[in-house]
Order: C-alpha cells, then sequence, then structure tokens
C-alpha cells in the first residue's frame, strides 16, 4: 500500500486544483478552448494564416475527440499532467536523493503541483503547457537513470546487481531499451506544444553532462534528437508549408509578454518563485498583494533548507544550475537591455518568437526545485523525524498559495455552450467554405462564458477554415498576428463593402459573436441572406469557396 501513497496525495493535489472540471461542461478560459468536436482543418495541421503554435495539440484532440467528447479529452489531459508533475517529482528523488525516502518524495510532489507557475498558467488557459511540464521530472529522472550504471528502464535509479550477471554487456543493453523507449515516449508527450518539447530537450541535455557508468551520452543523445525532431514535426511542417513562414515574427509582443514583477517581489523574486506571468489578470490573488513576498520566503526557505544535502549528489548539481539559468535569464530578459537583445534575435531569426513569454521557461527550475525541497527532511533530520519536516514543509508550501485549490477559487469551472454554437457549427461543416468571423479581435467576452476573456471556439468546432488575424490586445496595446489575409477580410467587413467584395475575397460564410466591434459590418450583412440566428450568434451566407 505505501507504494501507492506517493501517486494517491499527487493525484488528491491535482484533483484538489481541478476539482470544477470534473463536473459536466467545457475548459474555456482565456487560452484554453474545448469543444464537443474538434477537426483537422488547415489551422489544426499548421498550415493556416497563424503560426502553428498549438498544432500538435489541436491534431491530438482532434483525433481523439472522434472517440470521446473534445471537453473530457481536455480536461482528462489537464488532470493527468497535473499527476504526472507530482508522480514525476516523487520518481526523480527515488533516482538522485533516495535517502529522502517518501517523506522527501512528498515535498517534492508538493512542490511540483502547488506552485504560482501551475496557478498561473492554469488561470492563462495553457492546459497542455501543464503536460508538457508534467513531464519534465520524468524526462529527467529517466534521462539519470539511463546514465547510471546497472540503470532500471523504469528510472529508479542506480542499482548496482547483487552478484556479477554473466554478461553485463548484453543485460545492460537489454535493460536499457525500455529505458530509451520511455525517455522517447516523454518527449513526445512534451511536445503537445513546441514549448514543452524545448523545456524536454533542455532538460535532457542537461542531465547528460554528469559523469555515468550506464548507457553512453551518444546513444541517450540521440534518442532525444530522433524523439525531439519526430515530436517537432507537426508544428516544423505547419511552419515551412503554411503562410506563417512568411509573416513577420512576434517582435511586437516582446515588451508585452516580458515577466512581470509581483507585489514587493521585483522580477527576480517573482520568477525565482515561479510567478511573474505577463497577463496579471492570470494571477492569483494572493499573488496581487504583499502575502506574496510571505509566499515567496516560504517556497525559497525550503529550498535553501534543503540545499545542503542535495548539493552533494553528482547528478543533481546539473539541474540546480538550470533551476537558477532558468530563473536569471527571463528576469534579465525582461530588463530595457534583455528586450532591446531579444527583439533583435526575433527580428533576426525566424521562428523565435516563442522565445517572447519569458516566464514560461522557468518551468525547467521544477526538477531542481523538487529536488531541493526533498533535502530539507535530510538537512532537519538530525533534529525532527523526516516525516514531521515533510508534514510542515506541504503544509506551509499548501498554505501559502489557498487559491489555487478548487480551480482556483472558483475561476477554473466548466461553461455550457448555448444551442446556437452547435447548430451554426452543423451548418458549416455540411458546406465547409471559409468562415469570416465578427468582433474583430481574436478574444472574446461572453455573459455564459464568465467574466475572462477567451479566445474564439468556432475554429476548433468547424471543419472549415475561419480566418483570424491573431492580434492580441494586451494592457492597450495590440500585438499584431499574423494573419494578412484574415485582416484583409476583416477591413472590408468593418467597412461595410458589398456582399460580392466579399465573394470575390473567398468568404463562404459570416459569422457574427455577440458583442464586440462590427463597425459598418450591417451595411454587408443586411444583403446577405441569413442562415441561422439567435440571442447570441448569427450566420451569413457568403459566395467564395
Amino acid at each position: 500500500m505505501l507504494r501507492w501513497a506517493g501517486p494517491g496525495y499527487a493525484l488528491t493535489l491535482a484533483l484538489l486544483v481541478v476539482a470544477p472540471l470534473l463536473g459536466p461542461g467545457y475548459l474555456l478560459l482565456r487560452d484554453a478552448v474545448s469543444t464537443p468536436r474538434s477537426y483537422l482543418s488547415d489551422a489544426a495541421l499548421g498550415l493556416a494564416e497563424s503560426a502553428p503554435r498549438a498544432t500538435p495539440q489541436d491534431f491530438a484532440v482532434a483525433a481523439a475527440s472522434h472517440l470521446v467528447d473534445g471537453g473530457v479529452v481536455v480536461k482528462a489531459l489537464l488532470l493527468g499532467g497535473l499527476w504526472l508533475a507530482g508522480c514525476g517529482a516523487a520518481r526523480l528523488v527515488a533516482t538522485v536523493l533516495p535517502a529522502a525516502g517518501r517523506p522527501g518524495q512528498f515535498v517534492a510532489i508538493t512542490v511540483a503541483i502547488w506552485n504560482p507557475y501551475v496557478a498561473e498558467r492554469l488561470l492563462q488557459g495553457h492546459w497542455s503547457l501543464l503536460v508538457g511540464y508534467g513531464c519534465l521530472p520524468w524526462v529527467a529522472a529517466t534521462t539519470l537513470a539511463l546514465r547510471s550504471a546497472g540503470t532500471e528502464a523504469a528510472g529508479e535509479g542506480a542499482q548496482m546487481y547483487a552478484q556479477p550477471p554473466e554478461n553485463p554487456d548484453i543485460c545492460a543493453r537489454s535493460r536499457a531499451w525500455p529505458g530509451f523507449f520511455a525517455l522517447a515516449f516523454w518527449m513526445a508527450l512534451a511536445g503537445l506544444t513546441p514549448t514543452g518539447l524545448l523545456l524536454a530537450a533542455a532538460v535532457t541535455v542537461v542531465c547528460l553532462v554528469p559523469a555515468g557508468g550506464g548507457r553512453p551520452r551518444w546513444q541517450c543523445a540521440a534518442v532525444t534528437l530522433g524523439a525531439a525532431a519526430a515530436a517537432a514535426l507537426p508544428w516544423l511542417l505547419g511552419w515551412s508549408l503554411g503562410a506563417a513562414c512568411c509573416a513577420p515574427d512576434g517582435a511586437p509582443g516582446v515588451d508585452a509578454f516580458a515577466a512581470r514583477a509581483e507585489p514587493g517581489l521585483g522580477t527576480l523574486g517573482s520568477l525565482a518563485s515561479l510567478g511573474g506571468i505577463w497577463n496579471a489578470e492570470a494571477a492569483p490573488g494572493s499573488r496581487t498583494t504583499l502575502f506574496a513576498v510571505a509566499a515567496t520566503v516560504v517556497m525559497l526557505g525550503v529550498l535553501a533548507a534543503g540545499l545542503p544535502a542535495v548539493l552533494r549528489r553528482r547528478p543533481a548539481l546539473p539541474l540546480l544550475v538550470l533551476a537558477a539559468v532558468a530563473v536569471l535569464v527571463p528576469a534579465t530578459l525582461a530588463t530595457g537591455p534583455g528586450l532591446a537583445g531579444l527583439r533583435a534575435l526575433i527580428e533576426a531569426v525566424p521562428g523565435l518568437g516563442v522565445l517572447r513569454d519569458g516566464q514560461k521557461w522557468v518551468a525547467l527550475a521544477m526538477p531542481g526545485y523538487a529536488l531541493a525541497a526533498a533535502g530539507a527532511v535530510l538537512t532537519a533530520r538530525r533534529w525532527l523525524a523526516p516525516a514531521v519536516t515533510a508534514v510542515a514543509c506541504c503544509v506551509a508550501l499548501l498554505a501559502v498559495l489557498p487559491d489555487l485549490a478548487w480551480g482556483a477559487w472558483g475561476k477554473v469551472v466548466p461553461v455550457h455552450y448555448p444551442g446556437g454554437w452547435a447548430a451554426v457549427a452543423a451548418r458549416i461543416n455540411a458546406d465547409p467554405r471559409p468562415v469570416a468571423v465578427l468582433p474583430a479581435d481574436s478574444m472574446r467576452r461572453f455573459s455564459w462564458a464568465g467574466p475572462a476573456p477567451v479566445l474564439d471556439p468556432l475554429p476548433r468546432w468547424v471543419r472549415a477554415n475561419v480566418w483570424a488575424t491573431g492580434d492580441l490586445n494586451v494592457a492597450g496595446h495590440t500585438v499584431p498576428g499574423e494573419g494578412a489575409r484574415a485582416r484583409e477580410v476583416q477591413r472590408l467587413l468593418l467597412a461595410g463593402a458589398d456582399p460580392a467584395a466579399l465573394s470575390h475575397a473567398g468568404v463562404g460564410w459570416v459569422v457574427v459573436e455577440s458583442g464586440g466591434e462590427i463597425g459598418a459590418a450591417a451595411k454587408t450583412l443586411d444583403r446577405a441572406p441569413v442562415a441561422y440566428r439567435d440571442g447570441d450568434l448569427a450566420l451569413y451566407r457568403g459566395g467564395g469557396d
């Protein structure tokens, strides 16, 4: 029974975070969009105008939603990602710091699941990034186990044989293959997003640094490279074949997406405590007051207490260095010179817009933080029983972030689509011609979806190509997207152009969603045939295809 204590505790924390989502409905919050069914549209394949940032996840959800309701798929992946983060942290402790035992594993589980990074990314709607985040300790544990003498494929850590086998080389190779497959699996799962794949690759490379008597570095590196290339193929092909490869990159959004200082902490302190997301509205309430200082002191205090024990473990050192780099580099890039340098880099090298959101890279600190937190029970065992230290650390870490519980204090809850959405989607799917959408903004505010803005769910719900500019308003400033053709169609609509002009532009349908700016579009729509209309949506026929 004790072997299930750690996974059970991790599942309990994960359920406590996402509990409201266990009911019926769909996750629709800022960047998180789930619908009953998704399709392998051009956008899902990364072939639309927008950059293929969500290509792997959209492809996976579209494929899975053929069998299971799309809302269930997304909620299950989110819950699974958080559970994996906790279980992976425990496995990493068992691999690198076995003396910490189950008490140390419990502290590591708490740090991995119950922290500002999880809270802020959850509120921003980055469920697929949290899946990649949950893979990081597994990637670290598997790589370190492969590099250790007498490796266990599942990542249990270095265990020497009780008796030498007759042919140690053959035995080692046979035991390594499951580990290689496990490493490839975790890399692929993290690759639901491009960022997740890059995070996993970075952790793997760092874990290859320590000397080991197991599999050679080149074998582990080859598996990592092959798995990363395979996982990256969907978005690399989408970027190279789609229109986004020729579009301007994200340099204008560098300032908007830089890491943000939270009250009393500064940017460095915010990042060190795994907070500091660019969007202040996506921060839990406890991170918007000076209470964040107390929370940071508690977290860093637990980590500092464990450092003496962890620093004596050579395999842990690269992960600790990676944690420091993951905090210091985004903090530096949030300064004036750092922003200027990053802007120049993105302008010079197409495709590096993924670097704009500096705070998301702090996820790289989590494996090192988990080890340091587990080390606290070893440091304190001269004075306290490990179980007592573990309970004290876990309670303290939970107490300083109370509003992560219950869907971030009720902010992450399932929504129910009005009936018109299914009706409009059915009509478009019966004749999947290109769709133009109003209002003009990429983000929407629906009375039935809560107070937070959400991405338009229509592109995920229809098999047709939905033209979207990708423009994003951040703190009153517009960060332009890649949708040049969508922007031209939008200009025609807002100017009240003749329906014939829309047909010439290839518009087959026009969907008007409630709320937002529609300019003079009424002049155009009054002359277009109505296919559906209710209090939330209106669908008009165009002539394009």
